[in-house]
């Protein structure tokens, strides 16, 4: 599983970059994006996000991806606690 977040100035690439990221994923907060898929997938998305829409980003954007495995804890509070759902890191 990877997440990942953005913040893109661009209203135009914004909108492209999360109809792109909701193809595979769930949004988790506005620029927050839940993607769980096999490993071919994962590592596509960040050649895609890489060879398509780094070259369109300015200084001021940023992207995260953060690699989730075995070893992630994740806690939640507020609303996020009524979306627990089990997480099975393979």
């Amino acid at each position: 599983m990877i997440v990942i977040s953005y913040d893109i100035s661009d209203d135009k690439l914004r909108t492209k970059f999360s109809k792109y990221l909701g193809k595979y994923g769930n949004r988790m907060q506005y620029s927050v994006f839940q993607i769980q898929n096999s490993d071919r997938i994962l590592t596509n998305i960040a050649q895609d996000i890489e060879n398509k829409f780094s070259k369109k980003f300015n200084q001021q954007d940023s992207v995260y991806i953060f690699i989730m495995d075995s070893r992630t804890e994740i806690k939640r509070y507020g609303y996020a606690k009524n979306e627990e759902k089990d997480i099975i890191v393979i």
